[in-house]
């Protein structure tokens, strides 16, 4: 069971969606505005595990709301819209959002990307302490953090697990298949601009380490450190 948080201005959605996440057996709280998702996060951060937040809303958009709830806690959230330009897209997962979904949409398939989400933040959750070091970069598994030259890098969530399955796979040749499997964790809709624009914030991320990330052309990507 997965405690979910609805955010959404229109009854009707949000009435939708508990209904199959609750038969689903997950428990559900909806929101009908930004502002009151932020509130309920501020009220008890560690309360949802999931949030399904639509981007167009009175009060606080989707995004400034995101990036309000990220300040004092780390839900995974998928993100609902109208609008499916790319723009929208890259600038929720620069805010760390896991998965994009444009309306309409089908409920059994959002909740298939919640199960697909939640499992590969279980996954990844459950590794054995582990920390990987090449030069200044520093990777620690179990603690979900990465420093360059020390000092703390904050990764989106996508971009904490692309580049986990990176280390973990080193010195291995990547198809954007493979990633696209591993990371996103179910039949994957987009199209390969949506791993390279987290391969390119990724990289950005790393600043002079972005090197270990070496693109493959016509295939996918390897990260290799040289030792």
């Amino acid at each position: 069971m997965y405690r979910i948080l609805v955010v959404d201005d229109e009854a009707k959605i949000r009435l939708l969606i508990r209904k199959y996440a609750e038969f689903e057996g997950h428990a559900v709280t909806e929101a009908e505005n930004g502002m009151e998702a932020v509130n309920l996060c501020r009220q008890n951060p560690d309360r949802f595990d999931i949030i399904i937040m639509d981007v167009m809303m009175p009060e606080l958009d989707g995004f400034s709301a995101v990036a309000e709830i990220r300040k004092i806690a780390s839900p995974a959230v998928i993100m609902l819209s109208a609008r499916g330009e790319e723009y929208d897209k890259i600038h929720g997962f620069e805010l760390g959002v896991d998965d994009y979904v444009v309306k309409p949409f089908s409920p059994k398939e959002l909740m298939m990307r919640v199960n697909a989400v939640m499992n590969r933040v279980n996954r990844t959750g459950g590794q054995r302490r582990e920390i990987f070091r090449a030069e200044g970069l520093e990777v620690d598994f179990t603690a979900r953090t990465v420093k360059v030259d020390g000092a703390r890098v904050d990764l989106s969530p996508k971009e904490y697990d692309l580049l986990f399955y990176l280390v973990n796979n080193r010195g291995i040749a990547l198809t954007r298949e493979m990633l696209i499997t591993n990371v996103w964790g179910y039949d994957f809709y987009g199209d390969d601009r949506t791993l390279d624009t987290h391969i390119k914030l990724l990289r950005r991320s790393l600043g002079p380490y972005s090197k270990f990330i070496v693109t493959l052309r016509g295939v996918g990507y390897r990260f290799e450190t040289g030792s």
